[in-house]
């Protein structure tokens, strides 16, 4: 599924117009990610934790020369799912 195609079933079972829906999508997105730039966690109690993940430096290989390269740390988005969202995959 799509943002459009989830802002269509927003839109319909809410009652909203696509365009409010796909605005909430846009807006709930953009606090996630907000959030998750100042290193705090996002929680949807039974849906899941988003949170921000620290990767270190490491040596890494070019697969096309076998050549080392440094590979610089970064920062990641981690997704740990909740329970209700583990038990509605697992059915």
């Amino acid at each position: 599924m799509r943002k459009p195609e989830l802002a269509a079933a927003i839109a319909e079972k809410a009652e909203l117009t696509k365009e409010k829906a796909n605005e909430i999508i846009t807006i709930i997105t953009d606090e996630i990610s907000n959030s998750l730039s100042k290193d705090d966690s996002v929680t949807l109690i039974g849906f899941g934790t988003f949170s921000q993940r620290q990767r270190s430096a490491r040596t890494g290989k070019n697969p096309q020369t076998g050549a080392e390269i440094q590979i610089a740390a970064s920062k990641s988005v981690g997704f740990k799912p909740g329970k209700s969202l583990k038990d509605a995959v697992n059915v």
